[in-house]
């Protein structure tokens, strides 16, 4: 027997018990009148195995009562027990869809408005294309690496549907095959794109990127997902997402290259995702190609954090000035809130 809320599905075994039960009859010489095996028959009770036509006839000639009435039995039972699996996967998904951040997704018109919870978990399933809502359940999408500042079940749920996103909007976006070499020797190139304007940059950024074949996208930001970027392979290409609405550019930057080290370093071949140390070496990667060790190391020597020094220094390596005062402050050697006149926001669209 199955319930749900509403339904109860109770297979024709109970009935066919019922009458061994009526007859004193065992379940070894039912069995052997039905010319059937005992564990068929045990299942048979169960509702483990259908109830087949030629059952029905067997019953019929044992039982006495009609063929017709046990595949009445069986047709109805086959019914409910689908009505029960519906309305509790139903119930199971509606649970999972108020853990989704449906009011953001609809907010950014990634999903319809509707307010009724059974709307939303058809409205869900084809925005995530499964049937059933459990399947999102991380890894929904395998191998994922993404840079996140706190891992709660909330964000969970919020990196799922945003990386969704991410590999919807891939698609419409044209590359060539991946070229990992390619883009090694690209580095130094983005790197210096770091000192130009978003309305120059994007667009060529976005087309070298393809030229490698990764999909760069850019999402506005899920509440409570503490996320920053996030990177996995999608058939025939790479996608990289970053959260950019309210963006600080050292932060969009050191984001980007955190994915792209992720790519790299061979971090997204993994199934599982990434490992903490993953994450490190993605963030050191990131660091070292942004502004080498070695030179920042000769530059907090000095002591010397003045706007003209800083101007001087971001210069001399070919960076944006704000990318230092964030590095600067990321490891304290001055207040975050000092010099941030420096650092400068970028509002990117795709």
């Amino acid at each position: 027997m199955m319930k749900s809320r509403t339904f109860i599905a109770t297979p024709p075994g109970a009935t066919i018990k019922e009458q061994l039960n009526d007859r004193g009859m065992s379940q070894k010489e039912f069995a052997a009148r039905m010319d059937m095996s005992e564990k068929h028959i045990s299942k048979l009770i169960n509702g483990e195995v259908m109830l087949t036509s030629d059952v029905a006839m067997r019953l019929e000639m044992v039982l006495g009562l009609p063929a017709h009435f046990w595949n009445n039995l069986e047709n109805i039972y086959r019914e409910k027990l689908l009505q029960v699996e519906l309305e509790n996967a139903m119930d199971e998904d509606i649970e999972i869809a108020k853990k989704l951040p449906y009011n953001e997704m609809e907010k950014y018109g990634w999903v319809e408005e509707t307010s009724k919870n059974f709307d939303k978990v058809l409205v869900l399933r084809k925005y995530f294309e499964v049937v059933r809502l459990t399947m999102v359940r991380e890894p929904f999408i395998p191998g994922i690496a993404c840079r996140r500042q706190t891992i709660t079940e909330k964000a969970d749920y919020a990196l799922i549907a945003w990386a969704q996103k991410a590999k919807l909007e891939a698609r419409m976006i044209q590359t060539n095959s991946i070229n990992l070499q390619k883009l090694e020797k690209l580095i130094p190139e983005i790197r210096r794109m770091t000192t130009m304007n978003p309305n120059v940059f994007c667009p060529k950024l976005c087309e070298k990127l393809a030229d490698c074949g990764i999909a760069l996208v850019f999402l506005p930001h899920i509440g409570g997902s503490f996320l920053h970027g996030a990177t996995f392979y999608d058939k025939n290409k790479i996608v990289v997402g970053l959260t950019v609405r309210g963006k600080d550019a050292d932060k969009f930057w050191f984001s980007l290259f955190h994915e792209l080290g992720h790519i790299l370093l061979g971090h997204i071949s993994q199934i599982t995702g990434t490992t903490e140390d993953d994450e490190n070496n993605a963030d050191r990667f990131a660091r070292e190609v942004l502004i080498p060790d070695e030179k920042f190391n000769e530059f907090v020597d000095h002591k010397n954090f003045t706007i003209e020094s800083i101007n001087e220094f971001a210069a001399s390596v070919g960076i944006h000035s704000g990318i230092v005062v964030g590095r600067l402050q990321k490891e304290g050697y001055i207040p975050y809130n000092k010099l941030n006149r420096l650092k400068i926001k970028y509002a990117l669209t795709a």
